[in-house]
Parts: C-alpha cells; sequence; structure tokens
C-alpha cells in the first residue's frame, strides 16, 4: 500500500482498512497521533488519539513507542505523511499515515466540548483510583439509561434500555471484582457521582436530549455518541496514567466500549431494515 516516494517504513493506510486495523488489535498495540492543531483536534479526533502538532513532533518523539505501529493522521493527509517520513527516518519501524486525512473518514469521531475537560484527572492515578474512577462512570451510566427507561414509553427503546442495562452490570460487576483484588471495600467505589462515561452531568445531558429519547433511531444514535466519547476517554486516561495496572485497566475498557459501539450499530441496523 506504500507510495514509490515514501520511504522504507512507511505506509499508506486508507480509512476503511485503519477501520479494520482498529477492530482486529488490543488497545495499547498501537499509537494513534493526530498532527493538526489542538482548535481541529477540539472540534473531531478519532477516539483515543493522541495530539501532537506537526510543529511539536521533532521534540515529542521521545513520548512515542518504538515498538508500536504509529498511525498518523491531519485533515486531508499532507501534514500525516510528511509526518511519517520525518519519524521513520529517525528509526521508527512502521509507520502509516491516513490516506485523505480524517476528512476520509466516515466512522464516527469524537470531540471535545467543554464537559469533557478532564479536570477530575491527574495524569498519575494508581490501579486503584483508576478502577475507582471507572465504576463510577459505570454507576452514572447506569443512572443514565435507567432514567432513559423511566422517560421512555416506546417498547422498542425500552427493551433496547433494558439489554444494555443488564450489559452495564455486568461491566460494573466486573470492575468490582478487579477493586476487590486491588484491596477496595465491596461495592463501596461504585457509587455514583452524577458523572456517566464520558464525564457527562447525566441531569443535564437528559434535559439537553431529551427529544432523542422519543425515537428508538434517535435514542441509538445518542446512546452510541456516549459511548464513542467513552472510548475516547478511557484510552485518553490511558495515556496520561503513569501506573503500568492503570493503563492496562483503561486499554480493557476501551476494548469493552468497542465492542458496545459495535452492538448499537448492528442494532440500528437492524431496526433501520425492519
Amino acid at each position: 500500500m506504500a507510495y514509490d516516494k515514501d520511504p522504507a517504513g512507511v505506509e499508506v493506510i486508507f480509512p476503511e482498512d485503519l477501520q479494520i486495523y482498529i477492530a482486529e488489535h488490543r488497545e495499547g498495540t498501537y499509537q494513534l497521533i493526530d498532527v493538526r492543531q489542538p482548535e481541529e483536534y477540539e472540534q473531531s479526533h478519532l477516539p483515543g488519539s493522541r495530539l501532537i502538532p506537526l510543529p511539536l513532533l521533532a521534540d515529542s518523539m521521545e513520548q512515542l513507542d518504538r515498538a508500536s505501529d504509529l498511525i498518523i493522521y491531519c485533515s486531508v493527509g499532507g501534514r500525516s505523511r510528511m509526518a511519517a517520513h520525518f519519524l521513520a527516518r529517525r528509526g521508527f519501524n512502521r509507520v502509516l499515515h491516513l490516506q485523505g486525512g480524517i476528512e476520509a473518514w466516515e466512522h464516527r469521531t469524537a470531540a471535545s466540548p467543554p464537559e469533557l475537560h478532564l479536570q477530575f484527572m491527574r495524569g498519575d492515578e494508581s490501579a486503584l483510583e483508576a478502577a475507582t474512577i471507572a465504576c463510577r462512570f459505570e454507576a452514572g451510566l447506569e443512572q443514565f439509561y435507567r432514567a432513559a427507561f423511566d422517560r421512555s414509553r416506546i417498547a422498542g427503546v425500552r427493551n433496547l434500555l433494558e439489554k444494555l442495562l443488564s450489559a452495564e452490570e455486568i461491566h460494573k460487576h466486573n470492575l468490582v471484582r478487579l477493586l476487590e483484588s486491588l484491596g477496595a471495600e465491596p461495592e463501596a467505589p461504585c457509587a455514583p457521582d452524577g458523572l456517566m462515561e464520558g464525564g457527562l452531568k447525566i441531569d443535564d445531558f437528559l434535559a439537553r436530549n431529551d427529544d432523542y429519547l422519543k425515537s428508538a433511531h434517535d435514542w441509538l444514535e445518542l446512546a452510541m455518541m456516549i459511548e464513542i466519547q467513552a472510548l475516547d476517554l478511557y484510552l485518553r486516561m490511558a495515556q496520561t496514567c503513569a501506573d503500568a495496572p492503570a493503563k492496562e485497566l483503561f486499554h480493557r475498557l476501551g476494548e469493552d466500549e468497542k465492542a458496545h459501539l459495535n452492538w448499537l450499530a448492528d442494532l440500528s441496523a437492524k431496526i433501520g431494515r425492519g
């Protein structure tokens, strides 16, 4: 897939191939690098990508894992190709750049509105602290789904919400088991604190998106929006956590969120065909 003029170690990856790559590779085994400017990143970015603006790349190479595949993207592909060349010539083993940039990406992206600023994260959480934060998010998301269930009078939506509530309960149960293995008191760390996955305030989010709870299609759109923000949040937590077990935990949560997104997309397709 490489262009003739690309140096050794540099490959082009097309959007549809990147989607397959992400689905087939575990979180933590590759790095997504956005070389655009901060204001572009805040508007929309690939979930879990790390922002390293092109002018700062030379001074940021020590942040990159030479053993992992590096996938570089920008708006339309020009900056990312130059960044890939730069990194490959400095000894990085495998560097891929996204053909067409984020503008060619037809799948979901994450944004960074004010309510998603990670002010509650220090960046040096232990595994116990990271698991506690994640468990509270899960408890908050369960509250959101339950509130949505109570508000909805559409049978199909209520059935879907019941299924998601069951899935979140399993997710939370697995986190509780992890917390107990780390020495936490059973159940205590999972008390909701008014936030759900993605860092959103539950009451505010429900009030702003009440119309989305009135049709199955719109509700699925809303649920996928929440889950893509959760995926982005957990992967960014994995990047900033100094504790290796915490990184592993957040990568596992990211894998779960990818599965949730696929499930929701499948349900949406089935409803659309119906």
